[in-house]
């Protein structure tokens, strides 16, 4: 096997702790965990199932907050060094050339990408249910917002850092307006960010059997990163238990030209609910990620995710490490 070589700009000094001694997993939390509260806004119920990037000489995001009338909003914040967070009081507006498409109903879980020379934000946008909305920035302060990518209904839109066959990619979970077992991903091509076509189906939900945690529906995560063995996706799954839904999160490798075909994925999960944070809150029993951050030369990966849709925490990895567990565990 080739030496791996990951792509991406340099980050050594993103956030990081290294492997406790007694941990034996592939994965590992954050001993600060959870790091963002859910009150760090005064108006603030719960912060979590947010994206964060690197910006300027630290981090910029964009957090579902949703407040004390329980509204799901999204809310731009800084941050020096991707742990402690400044995030705005005011809630973020797009600009819109159509009111149409423009007019907010609510926004959340939202995932940023950069591609080329901006900020390109996703999220689950309300127009007549559940759809992928799409806008750019360049400085987190004004966003424009550009056509929805797909009908209602849709969730989880997850956009590629780098155009695929020279047409912008995104992987997305095609829904219905409850949480039933209507769980595929799959990707999907434009030229121009506005027409979104060639859609192919990437994974669907495994056999309870085979890898119950992912059994019911699955979704993608953080932006995949890549590498010359293939994109790694983070991405979510969930069991219907005896006692509700849970959240747990593995991976996958996808294909680096044709990234709808799964080259390996997981069998067991990463990270599952496991700690209080995580099993305690508004929808207890989740573990959702949403945003990553790795350094190209260490390995290193950080991925945020949602916890009982309350908090964010923040787990810790080696991509070397985690492609290649997925190969030895992998269900394909």
């Amino acid at each position: 096997m080739s030496e791996l070589i990951i792509s991406g700009q340099p980050l050594p000094n993103m956030p990081w702790e290294e492997r406790p001694q007694d941990c034996k997993h592939v994965m590992w939390r954050c001993s600060q965990n959870p790091i963002i509260p859910r009150d760090l806004l005064p108006t603030s119920n719960s912060i979590f199932n947010s994206a964060v990037v690197p910006f300027g000489n630290g981090y910029a995001g964009v957090f579902r907050c949703d407040d004390t009338n329980r509204r799901m909003a999204l809310h731009a914040g800084f941050s020096p060094d991707g742990v402690h967070w400044n995030i705005n009081e005011t809630p973020l507006r797009f600009e819109c050339d159509d009111a149409e498409v423009g007019e907010w109903v609510y926004g959340y879980d939202p995932r940023v990408c950069f591609i080329e020379d901006r900020y390109y934000v996703t999220w689950c946008n309300g127009y007549h249910g559940p759809t992928i909305g799409v806008a750019w920035t360049t400085d987190f302060k004004t966003f424009h917002q550009l056509e929805n990518a797909f009908l209602p209904y849709n969730r989880n839109g997850v956009l590629f850092p780098r155009k695929i066959n020279g047409r912008f990619a995104m992987l997305s979970r095609p829904s219905d307006t409850g949480h039933t077992p209507f769980g595929d991903i799959f990707y999907s091509e434009s030229p121009d960010m506005c027409f979104w076509g060639k859609h192919r189906h990437v994974m669907a939900p495994a056999p309870f059997e085979q890898s119950a945690w992912q059994c019911m529906k699955i979704g993608a995560g953080p932006v995949p990163i890549e590498t010359n063995e293939g994109w790694l996706l983070f991405y979510h799954g969930v069991l219907r238990s005896c006692n509700g839904y849970v959240y747990s999160f593995g991976s996958a490798l996808l294909d680096l030209e044709q990234p709808w075909k799964a080259i390996y994925r997981s069998g067991p999960y990463l990270i599952a609910p496991r700690e209080l944070y995580e099993l305690t809150g508004d929808v207890p029993n989740v573990c959702f990620p949403c945003a990553s951050l790795h350094d190209p030369a260490t390995g290193r990966v950080a991925v945020y995710y949602g916890c009982a849709d309350t908090v964010t925490g923040l787990a810790f990895g080696y991509i070397p490490e985690i492609i290649e567990w997925t190969r030895k565990t992998s269900i394909i």
